[in-house]
């Protein structure tokens, strides 16, 4: 009969079944082959504490008084076992003092005597078994047989259920911080979703992280993130901070304090705010958060994604602070995150194409130079020009990698134009705000025509008014002087939606200017509009820069433009942009486009 219950407690042990399941088993079975005893399990848990894990025969309040026990000498038979490390016979509970404090708890169930064993593995105590008597006794030879062979089962039963709560500890825990990870994140939502109490969520994002990483070096930055991480612990309840990677935190705020999500979220940002010393170098940690409240009908899922919305937009429009979810925030933000998703899985399945829109000259309708312009390819064949997916521009990774694809393809097309003797003038390129506040710009775009030998005169980079006035710490005037002295030209595109850009051009030049088509539009009926791009014209050509304009669609408007001193210009009127194979048999074979003005005078003013 033992040699069967060692098999079968053996087998549940193999085969994963939980350690309370198992241990009841053992004691119900013991308890059938041994009449008259009432077995029990207890394990210690780190604190030195006991914890019931069972007695099927032990009442429920018994088994209540006892959990959580301090072990000691003389804490009853199973606390003094625990404390010693060797087997406690009590073979009269009522009078022994090491029952003193505990025998009104078991006289009262007919329990007279207790022997307690302790569980030995690995050299130290996990743990007691013990049996009851209901006369005042020691154990007998054969129970001490069966309790040895007891005792071994349940130390082999405990230490696996250890080593599996540790794997899932070290498994649900960040290495770095030691909070909760994004798994355990992803399991105490998902339980709080379930349950019937308030909850809510806070997002964190550390500010300047890169930063810190950069100027500091990584050490500086883990020490940030610890730092952070541990304040951030502070606040949140125990097991309900975490980090969910990189510089990303979340707390999960339960029950009444959800109702204030910003009563929290003013404690953390209070918290993170105090200096704190990284590899050697003080620093003044700051955090963005966003946060949202489960409403009614809320899945745990949305409560996540709005808590999202949040801090997307926090640290859009409130760095450093907090701002919490409410309806119709994720509309614009829902957008944005799908145009990413597309343009995402359109730059890795290659779906990115460059087209090419000519700039003519006006006079004569000849192609002078080309603007290479962005093109997605949808899945079903359309292709989608920029406009469409400008939301995702916006990411400063998306916008990246686009001019990294647009440069490589314009390069190639390039090489290939001059290997068959096509005459293009130039092309130009787009640059984003995200390509020049990353060093090295110029030596990036270089790299791309030098690597398939296209001389960077035949390359022009166009930069929006946006980012031209965006002269934060003279980044961007330093980037554009280096992409002109690697000998690439640069042309100022959109110019005149921002009129202060024309002190600018002062001290950060450009080789061209492009009217944008607002002007255009408005100059033949509009009296206005003629006179500012007149001014732009005469201001461009005492500064030797040159001028496009942008938007011509009808004959009236080039002859205007021309009359006023344009001499380039480009729109539908010429031609949409197209692909490198239209615009190749454009350039090769009908060098006129649209309609010649056949003006021969001299216009008016004239730009380079």
């Amino acid at each position: 009969m033992l040699t069967k219950l060692q098999n079968k407690i053996l087998e549940m042990i193999a085969t994963g079944v939980p350690l309370g399941e198992t241990v009841d088993l053992l004691c119900r079975t013991v308890e059938e082959i041994v009449p008259g005893i009432v077995c029990s399990v207890l394990a210690l848990d780190p604190q030195n504490r006991l914890r019931h894990l069972a007695g099927p025969s032990l009442s429920a309040h018994y088994a209540a008084a006892i959990d959580g026990v301090q072990i000691g000498p003389g804490v009853g038979s199973c606390g003094t076992a625990a404390f010693t490390g060797k087997p406690v016979t009590v073979t009269d509970i009522a009078s022994h003092p090491y029952w003193a404090d505990f025998k009104q708890l078991a006289l009262p169930l007919g329990l007279a005597a207790c022997w307690s064993t302790p569980i030995i593995g690995s050299g130290k105590v996990l743990g007691t078994f013990a049996f009851y008597f209901h006369t005042p006794r020691g154990p007998s030879e054969v129970e001490e047989k069966i309790v040895e062979a007891c005792v071994h089962l349940c130390a082999i039963a405990i230490e696996r259920d250890q080593r599996v709560a540790e794997r899932r500890r070290l498994a649900e825990t960040d290495a770095l911080t030691q909070l909760p990870n994004r798994g355990r994140f992803n399991d105490v939502v998902a339980s709080q979703d379930q349950s019937d109490c308030p909850w809510g969520v806070l997002l964190a994002d550390v500010d300047n992280l890169k930063l810190v990483n950069d100027t500091f070096g990584h050490r500086a930055g883990d020490d940030l993130i610890r730092n952070v991480a541990a304040r951030i612990a502070s606040v949140g309840e125990a097991g309900m901070s975490f980090r969910l990677g990189g510089d990303e935190f979340a707390i999960i705020v339960a029950g009444d304090a959800s109702k204030d999500l910003s009563a929290v979220a003013a404690r953390v940002l209070e918290a993170i705010r105090l200096p704190c010393t990284c590899s050697d170098h003080v620093i003044y940690p700051s955090v963005t958060l966003g946060g949202a409240v489960a409403m009614a009908g809320n899945s745990a899922e949305q409560v996540r994604q709005n808590a999202d919305y949040a801090l997307y937009h926090a640290k859009e429009r409130a760095r450093g602070n907090y701002i919490e979810y409410v309806p119709g925030l994720g509309t614009a933000i829902v957008k944005r995150f799908r145009a990413i998703q597309d343009v995402t899985e359109a730059l890795r399945e290659e779906r990115i194409e460059a087209y090419y829109q000519p700039i003519v000259d006006l006079a004569t309708g000849r192609i002078a130079s080309l603007e290479a312009l962005c093109r997605m390819k949808t899945r079903n064949g359309e292709m989608l020009a920029a406009a469409h997916f400008h939301e995702a521009t916006k990411d400063a990774n998306i916008a990246f990698e686009l001019t990294r694809r647009m440069l490589g393809k314009v390069a190639a097309d390039t090489r290939r134009w001059m290997d068959a003797g096509i005459d293009f003038g130039r092309v130009s390129v787009n640059l984003s705000a995200a390509d020049f506040y990353r060093t090295g710009l110029a030596d990036r775009v270089a790299s791309y025509f030098a690597e398939v030998g296209v001389p960077l005169k035949k390359v022009t980079v166009e930069v929006t008014e946006s980012v031209y006035l965006d002269q934060r710490d003279q980044i961007v005037a330093e980037q554009i002087q280096d992409l002109r002295t690697a000998g690439m030209s640069v042309a100022l595109d959109d110019f005149g939606t921002g009129f202060a850009s024309l002190t600018h051009l002062l001290t950060v030049p450009v080789d061209v200017i492009k009217i944008d088509k607002c002007f255009v539009q408005r100059m033949v009926n509009d009296r206005a509009g003629a006179v500012i791009i007149k001014g732009l014209i005469d201001i461009a050509k005492g500064l030797g820069i040159g001028v496009v304009a942008e938007g011509v669609e009808t004959a009236e408007q080039a002859e205007s433009l021309y009359r006023l001193g344009c001499i380039y210009g480009q729109g539908y009127l010429y031609s949409r942009a197209v692909d490198r194979s239209a615009i190749s048999t454009l350039i090769r074979e009908h060098r006129i486009i649209g309609t010649p003005l056949g003006i021969t005078e001299t216009p008016i003013s004239a730009a380079g």
